[in-house]
């Protein structure tokens, strides 16, 4: 076995064996602390309140009532709340008005941040919250989300907002075979586990904020430019996050808890409800999606239009770029997407697992189906007929592309062989209608420079200190693995430390960005530590330390499409009687490079698969027109997939280790639930002999549908 004086031993190497999360016994005895859960002397709780109007001005807020209930230390708006400054460019660049709280009398929609009321306890600031009186004048609001309308434009989000090449037109009219359908998806929401928690406070001229959230020097860097702090004097700490999913970034409560802090000099958390994170943490946006496809009799295209509209609010631009798909999964003659949002007064959208991607698989994975079952070709051929050699696009080279090993792999293991591609024909007890489904999933592989630090400890162990965040991923395990396999030693002789900016910039959590990143930083200074240590002599008191900064190297890549792939499959069971479907089992099977972790890994997929399920049966947000409020903002009036819901799924890999990468990884957080949803409604359509191009095919839908004919428009 190696030692830590030396580390130059190779021993067996855990990395890519299944090994348990090195956190599992402190999460699973309560012993792992949350944001919400963190003592501190002299805490004080902030609660928010929201508005109850979806456009307008406050012209009142009645605080002296308020003040003199139990326990209120004080109530915050935009007539006394410190300024902050929004005029910079952030990691994501410009920043969401809606964390600026307070700092003015408009209101652009339901549910805005309009007073923090600060109490000994939190149920005091609570009571005080809701017998809080606002009063506003209230305009006129829209937010009517439908295809068509003119207001519409385009707009950058995370890339191109329209790519074209080649005559469209022409090669349509050219065309054998045309699919042009409109496919929607309604407005979804994160909703992890864990409600959004940040406790502040000064201690000796330092903001230090304990946080649950998504990248801790991200919270950092904003906090100081919203508050004109040197990044030095802002210390954010978030050891466990019970689940994000792109909503925990820098959100109302963050900046409002510092605001407190600051003006009563003494520590306040603010944890957000149920309720008010419909309203304030983001959400996927609707989509009206239009694709048209031409083909020629042998199903290669001709022809590839993805364009994709999406809802945002009037003080934000965010993008979800769902026509962006098939800019990386098929090639054509003529090429034209368009990404286009339209303002309403609504909160703004977010990042919400696989932003883009997502729902625009959905439309585009089912318009190839359509596309095949028109020329008589099987899907899985279809694909691979049309499975391009470089970037349809750009026309870089791939770094690996194994999509068709994916659908081989997959194909074998469910039983594809066997399926009889006419629609409604197998039955179950004389009622049930079976079929099935597939679809193709891709997600960018990238990486962004981090820094990290490896101790080598006079007690013969190392410590990793890295400002990554463990979201439920299990990050933590992997960079355990990760450095034990670079130090030559096994995981038990490491320990990582994350979450606490202190530790320096790292990437955060998101775009299935995170672990590869950080990865990438360990690994380069695990290696300058074993060749330290390789030159021998003992480890003093406070051990040898070498730090890493991946930069130069992720900066001196060559340009190519990196990017995970899969295959999704999909069995339902449909009573038309009803209108209830059922998914049976799911099969996906993934090439998303080295897999460092297959424990972790496998459970990233199959909650992606799940989420799946429910983007396809379940997940649904409604908006009252007359309130601009959400319908049903809790567990109650939003479905998510449940245990009840969810059947057999299986997850599985092909070898496909990145070449750029030093370890091989590419990523695999959000990929699971790319084309899920399409692989469902794909086989809805193999069972009933009816598509279905509006998510959630809820059984209303199943039930009104003609036979043998798309569904009804999407209800409102």
């Amino acid at each position: 076995m190696t030692t830590a004086t030396t580390g130059t031993t190779p021993v067996k190497s855990s990395h890519g064996a299944p090994h348990t999360r090195v956190e599992g016994l402190e999460k699973v005895t309560g012993a792992a602390r949350y944001a919400g859960d963190i003592p501190f002397a002299e805490l004080a709780h902030g609660w928010l309140v929201l508005s109850t109007v979806a456009r307008g001005r406050i012209t009142s807020v009645e605080t002296g009532p308020v003040l003199a209930m139990p326990g209120v230390l004080a109530v915050l708006h935009h007539g006394n709340a410190p300024h902050v400054n929004t005029d910079y460019v952030g990691m994501l660049g410009a920043p969401d008005p809606t964390i600026a709280v307070f700092q003015n009398d408009r209101v652009p929609h339901r549910g805005w941040p309009v007073a923090l009321v600060v109490a000994e306890t939190s149920e005091q600031a609570r009571e005080a919250a809701e017998a809080l009186v606002v009063r506003y004048e209230e305009e006129t609001h829209d937010i009517d989300f439908a295809a068509g309308r003119p207001d519409a434009y385009a707009h950058d989000g995370m890339g191109k907002a329209v790519e074209e090449k080649g005559d469209l037109e022409a090669e349509l009219a050219s065309s054998a075979v045309v699919v042009d359908e409109e496919y929607t998806t309604p407005e979804e929401h994160h909703n992890p586990m864990e409600p959004h928690a940040a406790a502040a406070r000064w201690e000796d001229g330092r903001l230090e904020v304990v946080d649950s959230n998504q990248g801790s020097t991200w919270i950092v860097n904003e906090l100081a430019q919203l508050f004109s702090l040197d990044p030095a004097s802002v210390r954010v700490r978030s050891e466990h996050v019970g689940g994000a999913f792109g909503s925990k970034g820098v959100r109302a409560h963050q900046v409002a808890a510092v605001m407190a802090a600051t003006v009563l000099q003494r520590p306040v958390r603010v944890v957000l409800t149920r309720r008010q994170m419909f309203s304030l943490i983001g959400y996927r946006s609707p989509t009206a999606q239009r694709v048209r496809l031409g083909a020629g009799p042998d199903g290669r295209l001709r022809a590839l239009q993805h364009e994709s509209l999406s809802l945002t609010s009037t003080v934000h631009e965010f993008v979800e770029g769902s026509a962006g798909v098939g800019r990386v999964m098929y090639d054509a003659g003529a090429h034209h997407t368009a990404n286009r949002i339209v303002r309403l007064n609504v909160p703004s959208p977010t990042f919400m697992r696989a932003p883009g991607e997502a729902p625009g698989s959905f439309a585009l994975e089912a318009a190839l189906d359509e596309l095949a079952e028109k020329c008589g070709i099987d899907p899985i051929e279809l694909r691979a007929r049309n499975d391009p050699t470089t970037g349809p696009v750009s026309g870089l080279p791939f770094s690996s592309r194994r999509v068709m090993a994916c659908f081989q792999e997959g194909a074998r293991r469910f039983g594809w062989e066997d399926r009889d591609p006419r629609p409604g024909v197998r039955r179950e007890g004389g009622r049930l209608l079976l079929g099935t489904g597939t679809a193709a999933a891709s997600f960018p592989a990238r990486a962004v420079p981090s820094t990290a630090a490896v101790t080598a400890e006079a007690d013969g162990t190392f410590t990793v200190r890295i400002t990554a965040a463990d979201i439920g991923t299990g990050a933590r395990t992997a960079l355990t693995l990760v450095a034990a396999e670079e130090l030559a030693v096994t995981p038990d002789q490491v320990r990582v430390r994350i979450g606490d900016s202190d530790f320096g910039q790292a990437m955060i959590a998101g775009g299935s960005m995170g672990t590869r990143s950080w990865a990438w930083a360990v690994t380069i200074a695990a290696r300058d530590l074993r060749e330290q240590l390789a030159l021998g002599g003992s480890i003093p008191p406070e051990g040898i330390t070498a730090r890493s900064d991946s930069s130069e190297a992720i900066g001196a890549l060559a340009e190519t499409e990196r990017h995970s792939f899969g295959a999704q499959f999909a069995e339902v069971a449909v009573d038309p009687a009803t209108g209830e479907v059922r998914v049976r089992r799911m099969l996906g099977i993934f090439a998303a490079g080295r897999i460092v972790n297959p424990l972790t890994a496998r459970s990233q997929f199959l909650g992606g698969m799940t989420w799946g399920i429910s983007m396809a049966l379940h997940e649904e947000a409604f908006r009252d027109r007359a309130s601009g409020g959400t319908v049903g903002a809790d567990f109650a009036g939003y479905h998510v997939a449940a245990n009840a819901d969810v059947p057999r799924i299986e997850a599985d890999w092909v070898d496909d280790p990145e070449p750029d990468d030093p370890v091989g990884i590419k990523g695999i957080g959000e990929i699971g639930i790319v084309g899920a949803a399409a692989a469902v409604a794909n086989a809805v359509w193999h069972a009933t002999g009816v598509r279905h191009r509006n998510l959630p095919i809820r059984p209303d839908r199943v039930l009104t549908a003609p036979a043998g004919a798309g569904d009804a428009p999407a209800a409102p």
